[in-house]
């Protein structure tokens, strides 16, 4: 077992992870090689058998990446440590020579009578010769300690700023961390999620790929089949939350919110969170699937496994309102023998909204 300690701003967070690779450049090599493993495994047919291993492979893809960045963390914060005890001495050292510096400087001016046409004017050769050379090379020590004191006054500035530098890696290899913490949670989750969903049965796991291919499918031909309502301007009632497409193509009633840029599925969030448009739903809305990966989305395959929306009800209201203005349509299409309602609205400029499963 690999116990890892993380120290920020004054707290210590321990993670323990399997051991599943030795040293950092292991990892890597890791890696790369479970990275060309799950390359080969989404080129596979797919079943259920390609499915689960898809997913176990993700699951030590991400174990192998974890242990990459604790090693990394490690290896940092050792850094830290020998910084710190550069520092400790670089301190002392520059304490002691500024105090020998600065007693060279109060000799210097108390002895400053004894110039050097002091010395040069005395009545003694030998003497004179003598005198010219110790202040010859008590000038030269002096210059070579002042010399040093810059030297380690640099060095010192150097060692602190490069702590900062790998203070703030530190914190960056632990944000790091707990995003890859969530990712491996979650891929466990959807691990789960699809032995539960599949009863580990090869043909519950067909059927629930044809059903969500026909619900792609039912928006495609609404869109090349819809008949136009009108302008809609934002904020103005286009349907009620429903359950159309039931039990083929909806588990329950809830809104299906797509969002797609000249044909293209985005994020919506990206248009209702400061984007410009309102929700379609009044608050509190409850998110029931999120856009991108999920525990339900391998069903998605046409999509790479990418839920393409926003799955969502409120606690409100069941009216959905217009996010944006647009020009409205109105679809029913058929869904694995179900008849699924869609709603869509053309913003312009190659966007369109979707509204899925409306009364």
């Amino acid at each position: 077992m690999v116990v890892l300690f993380v120290f920020l701003t004054g707290l210590v967070t321990r993670v323990t992870y399997a051991q599943v690779c030795s040293g950092k450049e292991d990892c890597e090599n890791k890696i790369k090689e479970y990275e060309a493993k799950l390359q080969i495994v989404r080129n596979e047919k797919t079943n259920l058998s390609s499915q689960i291993k898809l997913v176990n492979t993700k699951i030590q893809l991400s174990e192998i990446k974890i242990q990459t960045t604790q090693h990394s963390i490690e290896t940092t914060q050792d850094e830290i440590v020998q910084i710190n005890g550069k520092i400790d001495t670089l301190d002392s050292t520059l304490d002691y020579l500024s105090a020998v510096l600065l007693q060279k400087i109060v000799e210097g001016y108390k002895n400053r009578q004894a110039s050097f046409l002091d010395v040069f004017f005395s009545p003694n050769s030998s003497t004179l010769s003598n005198q010219l050379k110790y202040i010859q090379t008590a000038q030269e020590n002096d210059r070579q300690l002042a010399v040093r004191t810059q030297q380690v006054k640099v060095n010192f500035t150097q060692q602190k700023a490069l702590r900062e530098e790998k203070k703030q890696e530190l914190e960056e290899l632990e944000s790091t961390l707990k995003v890859q913490k969530v990712e491996f949670d979650n891929q466990k989750n959807q691990k789960q999620t699809l032995l539960e969903q599949t009863k580990n049965d090869e043909t519950k796991y067909q059927q629930l790929l044809s059903q969500a291919m026909a619900e792609f499918e039912a928006i495609n031909r609404a869109v090349a089949s819809g008949t136009k309502v009108g302008p809609i301007k934002k904020g103005e009632p286009i349907a009620l939350v429903g359950n159309t497409g039931y039990p083929h193509c909806s588990t329950g009633a809830h809104l299906h919110f797509e969002v797609r840029e000249n044909g293209t599925w985005v994020d919506p969030g990206k248009y209702i969170n400061g984007g410009g448009w309102d929700k379609p739903l009044k608050e509190p809305i409850i998110l029931t699937q999120s856009f991108g990966v999920t525990p339900w989305s391998w069903r998605y395959a046409y999509s790479g496994g990418v839920h393409t929306g926003l799955d969502m009800v409120s606690d409100a209201s069941d009216v959905i309102y217009a996010p944006a203005d647009g020009t409205l349509y109105t679809s029913s299409q058929n869904c694995s023998g179900s008849v699924i309602n869609i709603k869509y609205i053309d913003h312009g400029g190659g966007v369109i909204s979707y509204y899925l499963h409306v009364q």
